[in-house]
């Protein structure tokens, strides 16, 4: 299939597609529609079929699509085929939690090591990974193929840290620190800012009580 540019807001919705595929393949459901897709995920079928046409289309008119087969094509999409070794950067609460959430390694996010400058904290473990110090951070990530790097770390070293984490090998920085990385353009970042999603709920819930008044 010839490369083109995918727009990240359709990129957005593949995990969606995913997971609701998975609930479908779980129940035993062989096929759905574009319609059927739509109830459940609250988009328009038109939407639907745009969106997967950019990767190939894999529906069948009249019978819509295989839904074991469409999950599989969408997790290779999303690279979920190949196992992705991650460190976390910051063993604080955000970080145990994450490293401590089971559903990543199902998807093949495998935790390799987890590190922090806290002297109380390196030794100790998390679920069965020992929190090493940042100074072992280079060696690790040239020694162990880690390919992602999870910072829960404050924004006041982060940007610091990402820079010498790319040096290191890095390829994907998962940024959970409030503040824009300066890493070159083939890095790939993801940022995630919590308190972001929470504040759009808030206003999602001050709208929705306006419109009840």
């Amino acid at each position: 299939m010839e490369e083109k540019e995918i727009s990240q807001a359709v990129i957005s919705r593949l995990p969606r597609y995913f997971r609701y595929l998975g609930v479908l393949k779980d129940e035993g459901v062989e096929r759905v529609s574009s319609h059927d897709l739509s109830r459940i995920m609250h988009l328009t079928a038109s939407q639907i079929r745009q969106d997967l046409n950019h990767f190939g289309g894999f529906g069948q008119q009249g019978y819509g699509y295989n839904v074991e087969n469409l999950y599989d094509e969408i997790g290779k999409i999303l690279g979920l085929d190949k196992e992705h070794n991650l460190i976390i950067i910051g063993a604080g609460n955000l970080g145990q939690a994450l490293a401590n959430y089971m559903n990543f390694e199902r998807r093949g996010f495998i935790f390799r090591g987890i590190f922090d400058n806290n002297p109380a904290i390196v030794g100790t473990m998390v679920r069965d990974i020992e929190v090493r110090p940042m100074e072992e951070v280079k060696a690790f990530v040239e020694n162990n193929n880690i390919d992602i790097a999870v910072l829960t770390i404050p924004k006041s070293c982060a940007v610091e840290i990402a820079e010498q984490l790319v040096s290191y090998g890095i390829k994907a920085i998962w940024n959970f620190a409030h503040v824009d990385l300066n890493v070159p353009e083939e890095i790939q970042v993801e940022n995630v800012h919590l308190l972001d999603s929470l504040m759009k709920l808030s206003y999602n819930l001050v709208s929705h009580d306006k419109q009840g008044a």
